[in-house]
């Protein structure tokens, strides 16, 4: 059971990595040169690092205070969000047609940590049934949502049948 909830997360990031990837654009660099490190150049003429620190003036004394560079960090990776940095929805301002679906759910048997990633769940069941996507296509992603939330279970279903369940009660409750 675990093999096939993994094998779907793989699948989902790797078709997400392929879409993240395909809307970059089409190769085009615009990069005119390498990026440097904070703190150091690189000359052209030489290839060799230079400072970028003042030299000290003819006769003045070092200074005892030596500053370290700044830590080198990855602009590539950002810091992680928090989960309790997205506050859930507001069950209050959740229209009759959103409180509908998730009852719906909770009848059978799934409750989601946040109405937040049901709904999205629903809209997106919605959004991919009203361009024409097959159930089979919709279900690979709806799983792996479903499977993705962390009040899921898989000791309660398999996690496919938590992705049927989201996608029937979608299309009963939701997509109207």
């Amino acid at each position: 059971m675990h093999r096939t909830r993994g094998k779907v997360m793989g699948v989902a990031v790797a078709l997400a990595a392929t879409g993240l990837l395909a809307a970059c654009g089409d190769n085009d660099s615009t990069a005119s040169s390498t990026p440097s490190l904070t703190g150091t150049t690189t000359s052209a003429a030489t290839n060799a690092p230079t400072s970028a620190a003042p030299a000290p003036e003819p006769g003045a004394t070092p200074s005892a205070e030596v500053s370290a560079p700044p830590a080198a960090e990855s602009p590539e990776r950002p810091e992680p969000v928090p989960t309790d940095a997205v506050p859930p929805a507001n069950t209050a301002t959740l229209g009759d047609k959103d409180k509908k679906f998730l009852d719906s759910l909770a009848a059978k048997g799934i409750t989601p940590s946040t109405p937040d990633i049901a709904l999205s769940i629903g809209a997106y069941v919605c959004q991919g049934s009203a361009a024409g996507a097959s159930d089979q296509d919709l279900m690979t992603f709806v799983s792996a949502m479903a499977g993705s939330d962390p009040s899921f279970d898989p000791a309660k279903m398999p996690v496919e049948q938590a992705g049927k369940i989201y996608l029937d009660t979608a299309k009963q409750t939701y997509c109207s």
